[in-house]
């Protein structure tokens, strides 16, 4: 049996095409990929990820325990910021990736991928059995109490204040919401509950995310709908989220991350700090940044017209000695771009950009070449 999100309702009503993903019944599109992809890179989109994952991490002692179960500084995000981090196992693989938010005083809400929740759950629970200091840290998977939404696109900073009120006595907080930065999260009130704000995104556009109680979430949704419609907002599918990611080179757990794959050979090394003392994984992680990796993961443009680039696909060498050197993790066909493009993994001769490469798609080698991430970047204004 799929499970559902408390937007269920929302999007049969929206005509949502509904498919499985990770175990869910979640909408592909409402409209069309195409135009829902480019309504969020020329307006808005609004999407529904309330199939993502939330676990509290509360305590005096909570920061230490996450500095040790994460790459990241926790310390270097004070109260009322986010920032994006990875959990790791001994061997330095990926057990998932996240964003941990210091929501408060000795108070973490971590926002993890629908996929990985049981997993991490169990994992975090193990390394909080082990750690010297768990009496004074509380672990709280709390998955089943939020949806979530995000609201993504260079106009939705014109219509976000409309959308959602401030808590009385929260003045001390940066207000209003568009005058949030980047990876700030603060605190609102909708319909008599608290709802956690930051201004984070998964499609390289500005926006924010929404994380609330499920018996609001609705409300929330319709609100932002409602609100953000004048401004060419649409309700917005898997589809473009994943298209809008893979333009911009945002991994996704079990295409670029995986239990084998390091954050070092997936091209997170910035977000692993060799320098904040010891966490799972660092004397594997240190290693690979001092003496290099046997494999990178590289995006790649396909010179010219072909069918999408898939996961699995054979990533070749082009030249006289052409050899199988990797294969796709991830690939799509641009909406921005109007050619297909992708993620994958090769030796590192191979993964320095104009590096020519081919890749097989139903049994025929296409041109492609290796090219700096992310694949897609705005116009700038000139």
């Amino acid at each position: 049996m799929l499970k559902r999100t408390p937007l269920f309702a929302a999007h049969q009503k929206l005509g949502g095409k509904l498919i499985e993903f990770g175990g869910w019944e979640m909408p592909v599109h409402y409209t069309g990929i195409l135009e829902e992809h480019q309504a969020v890179r020329a307006a808005a989109g609004l999407f529904d990820i309330s199939h993502m994952g939330e676990v509290r991490v509360r305590g005096p002692k909570a920061q230490d325990f996450l500095n040790h179960a994460l790459t990241n500084e926790v310390r270097k995000a004070p109260a009322g910021r986010g920032q994006y981090t990875l959990m790791c196992n001994e061997r330095g693989g990926v057990v998932d990736d996240l964003y941990a938010y210091h929501v408060g005083p000795d108070d973490f809400l971590l926002v993890i991928n629908a996929s990985r929740i049981e997993d991490d759950v169990a994992w975090l629970q193990k390394q909080h059995a082990g750690f010297a200091d768990g009496g004074k840290v509380q672990l709280e998977n709390a998955s089943d109490e939020f949806g979530a939404v995000a609201v993504q696109g260079p106009r939705v900073a014109e219509f976000i204040d409309q959308c959602l009120a401030r808590l009385p006595g929260s003045e001390s907080m940066a207000a209003p919401l568009s005058l949030l930065e980047k990876n700030d999260v603060t605190v609102f009130g909708f319909e008599g509950e608290n709802i956690y704000v930051a201004r984070t995104g998964y499609t390289g556009e500005d926006g924010f995310e929404v994380v609330a109680p499920v018996e609001v979430i609705e409300g929330v949704w319709n609100r932002i709908l409602e609100v953000g419609r004048p401004f060419g907002l649409k309700p917005c599918g898997l589809g473009a989220r994943d298209t809008l990611r893979t333009e911009m080179c945002y991994p996704l757990y079990g295409h670029e991350l995986d239990e084998n794959t390091t954050p070092i050979e997936a091209g997170l090394g910035f977000f692993v700090a060799l320098d904040k003392g010891d966490f799972i994984g660092r004397s594997v992680l240190a290693g690979q940044k001092e003496q290099g990796v046997s494999k990178k993961c590289v995006a790649f443009k396909i010179a010219g017209k072909s069918a999408p680039p898939r996961p699995h696909y054979p990533i070749w060498s082009a030249g006289p000695e052409v050899k199988q050197i990797g294969e796709v993790v991830s690939g799509t066909q641009s909406p921005s771009l109007g050619v297909g493009i992708g993620m994958g993994y090769v030796p590192p001769q191979f993964a320095k950009p104009g590096v020519a490469i081919e890749i097989e798609i139903r049994g025929k080698r296409f041109a492609a070449v290796v090219v700096q991430k992310p694949v897609y970047r705005k116009p700038t204004r000139g």
